[in-house]
Formats: C-alpha cells, sequence, structure tokens
C-alpha cells in the first residue's frame, strides 16, 4: 500500500466517522402541544381569517453542529382546524378548497436545512395539499431555549398560492396568497 492509497482511506474513515458522529448527535425533537401550526389568508381583501391545526404530528432530527444532516415531517389532520371565523369552516373544509372528506391530511417534508448564521435556516421541503405535492421554502428561525435545554425555540413562515393545491380560484373571497406559520417550541423526545 502507497502513501496516497494509505491518506485516501484514513480520509474515507475519516468521512464515514464524521458522518457517525454527525447522526449520533443529531437530537430527535416533536413539537410540543402548545406550539401553533397554521395559516392566514385575507377575505373580503381586507379582514383576516386564521386557521391552525389542533392535531399535528411532528418530527425533527436537528443538530445545530450539522444542519445539514437536519430533517423534519408535520402531518396535519385538516378536519382539526380550528378558525378565527368559524362560520367559515364548512366553506374551507369544503371541496372547492380543502375538500378534507378526500384529503384528510396536509404534510410537509423536508429536504434540505440551509444555515444562513445567527440561528437562521432555509429549510426546504415538499408540501402536500389536497393529493398536490409542490417545493416551499420555510424561513426560520431555531434557537435553544434559554431558560429549558429539552426546548427549541420555532419561528417559520412560507407563503403559497392556493390555486397551486387545485383550490378553487376567487371562491368566497378568500384570497389567493396564503401565509403558513409554525411557532412555538420544539421539544426533545
Amino acid at each position: 500500500m502507497n502513501i496516497q492509497t494509505s491518506l485516501q482511506s484514513v480520509l474515507i474513515v475519516g468521512v464515514i466517522h464524521l458522518g457517525i458522529v454527525a447522526q449520533v448527535n443529531a437530537q430527535e425533537w416533536t413539537l410540543t402541544p402548545q406550539s401553533y401550526v397554521g395559516f392566514e389568508v385575507k377575505s373580503m381583501g381586507f379582514s383576516t381569517v386564521k386557521g391552525k391545526f389542533e392535531q399535528v404530528q411532528s418530527s425533527m432530527s436537528f443538530d445545530s453542529a450539522a444542519p445539514q444532516n437536519a430533517s423534519a415531517r408535520f402531518v396535519m389532520q385538516v378536519n382539526s382546524l380550528s378558525l378565527s371565523k368559524p362560520s367559515l369552516k364548512n366553506m374551507i373544509l369544503g371541496e372547492d378548497l380543502f375538500y378534507a372528506e378526500k384529503y384528510p391530511t396536509a404534510t410537509f417534508n423536508s429536504h434540505e436545512f440551509l444555515a444562513l448564521g445567527n440561528y437562521q435556516y432555509k429549510i426546504k421541503g415538499d408540501l402536500t395539499l389536497r393529493g398536490i405535492t409542490r417545493p416551499v421554502i420555510l424561513d426560520a428561525s431555531l434557537e435553544a431555549n434559554p431558560f429549558d435545554p429539552q426546548l427549541m425555540n420555532v419561528e417559520a413562515t412560507t407563503m403559497v398560492k392556493r390555486s397551486d393545491f387545485g383550490m378553487k380560484k376567487a371562491f368566497g373571497g378568500i384570497g389567493e396568497k396564503v401565509n403558513i406559520e409554525v411557532s412555538g417550541q420544539w421539544q426533545r423526545k
């Protein structure tokens, strides 16, 4: 074995070791029940309707020292949606918008965490609504809670167009652009 082959072997073993260490140091997290996963959309062009998914299954694998190995997943039960304007619930869950009877869940699966510094991240992933999957980017802040090491504060937002997910355009005065938000805390499993 020559010196170059020996160095290559050492480098390969080192890279494999770093990958294993990164996976070992990654912590598993789930959102606290008090966290908000929902959206807001303009209604009639001037008032805002807010919706919160009350039943969300969430998981995140994250190590701030190796964010490139992180992953996150959300599964929202569409029928668990509570609204700031309850009178709109049947319309929003109906066939023209969420179509909850046919599509009972909405999902987000991340592909990539990009660290921007100062606890800021771009989280690239796929959002699936009504059986239609589109790429989205969450602008996120993930920061250790200063009072409890078992918690991590989270704020994440993105904007989507309803029609990109097969929802009826210009329906009932509900706006086309929807702001999606996650805020609260991840808790270490």
